[in-house]
């Protein structure tokens, strides 16, 4: 019986080719920040509430306008057809029946269009959780540009833009394992170019990018913009400043640049950099209900999970996904009512210890105000 994201890891790999299981796990060089994300949250303690005379909790949040069920997001994850012949359709629907916001990689093996109709197929009562769609800046503005029209017109409700990738981290699993591309029939659906014939162009990880290109892209949508992979308090203020509507707290699982601190370890400073301005959605490590109760106490309004969607995609396809998101929305709950909470607004600092981070009170920011509209 499948009841923790660990016994969907152990289950998948019994089905996947070791080369792509790799694929899924490794990060950057000696991977000692992928250790670190799981490892910060155990070190974590709750401390919990007591005779609060509640009966229901309330998970549901509203983040920029985009309502759903559950606090918890999937975060974008690369070529889901390496693990299911469905792919992204399978985690669309899933997502859309469990109403958690699914962000749309750009390196998705299933176009923005067909996942969009897939969500909608299968939400519940017929009303999904919107998706978003992750993009990495191209320099090519121009076939950017076109890409975010296409995201848009596809009913993406905000866009996810990756900032933490100036160059492709040094990812030598694949590298050993000689994984250096897609086999003979996937292909990156979002990076066929119609000027060129619909030949798919590789994604440019370019040093080049800057603050302007965030201004010119606040420039050609109105859709809600969020930041991910900001891990400097003062890049969170200048993300504010240049009109970013909210931040992704990502190390890429750590994926980019290896011993980058864990996540939830920035999170108390991070949300104090920011103060309240825009919300924090936190990815990274969370493996279990009472992580994305440690994180939302420390001021996240939202948290995202990668790998365990993509072990929970290859162990059992669309209803591998959604026992994954009932799994944690189970625990989550039950996490809340174990703390005397009765709901997200509920949780605040003062239910989490931290003894490896130094004498309370560790956590900086912690009067700072959630931002309006973040939850509910």
């Amino acid at each position: 019986m499948l009841m923790t994201v660990q016994d969907f890891e152990a289950a998948a790999r019994t089905r996947l080719d070791p080369v792509h299981a790799d694929f899924i796990a490794g990060g950057a060089a000696d991977e000692i920040t992928v250790r670190a994300n799981e490892e910060a949250f155990r070190r974590l303690r709750l401390l919990p509430r007591v005779l609060r005379g509640s009966t229901a909790r309330t998970p549901e949040i509203t983040l920029l306008g985009s309502r759903a069920r559950t606090p918890v997001l999937l975060s974008p994850t690369a070529f889901h057809k390496l693990v299911c012949s469905e792919g992204e359709l399978a985690t669309a629907r899933a997502a859309a029946a469990a109403g958690a916001i699914m962000i749309v990689s750009m390196a998705s093996t299933v176009a923005v269009e067909a996942i969009a109709r897939a969500a909608r197929d299968a939400g519940a009562d017929g009303d999904p959780a919107p998706l978003w769609f992750q993009l990495y800046l191209q320099p090519d503005l121009e076939f950017t540009e076109a890409l975010v029209r296409r995201a848009t017109a596809a009913g993406c409700a905000a866009l996810v833009v990756t900032v933490d990738s100036p160059v492709r981290g040094a990812h030598e699993r694949d590298l050993r394992n000689g994984f250096l591309d897609l086999p003979d029939g996937l292909r990156c659906e979002h990076m066929a170019d119609p000027r060129q014939d619909g030949r798919v162009r590789p994604i440019a990880m370019s040093p080049e990018i800057s603050w302007e290109h965030l201004d010119w892209l606040r420039g050609i949508t109105s859709l809600p913009i969020l930041l991910k992979g900001v891990l400097h308090p003062e890049d969170a203020r200048l993300a504010v400043r240049h009109g970013a509507d909210g931040l992704v707290l990502s190390n890429h699982g750590g994926r980019q640049l290896d011993t980058v601190p864990a996540t939830i370890e920035l999170l108390p400073e991070m949300y104090a950099a920011v103060g309240g301005r825009v919300p924090i959605v936190l990815d990274g490590g969370v493996r279990r209900g009472t992580d994305v109760v440690k994180a939302l106490a420390l001021g996240a309004s939202a948290v995202g999970i990668g790998r365990p969607v993509m072990w929970a995609l290859a162990e059992g396809g669309e209803k591998g996904v959604r026992r994954l998101l009932e799994l944690l929305r189970e625990e989550f709950d039950q996490a809340l009512a174990l703390c005397g909470a009765r709901g997200v607004t509920d949780l605040g600092p003062d239910l989490v210890r931290a003894p490896a981070w130094g004498p309370a009170p560790p956590f900086p920011g912690a009067e700072a105000v959630r931002p309006d509209g973040a939850v509910s």
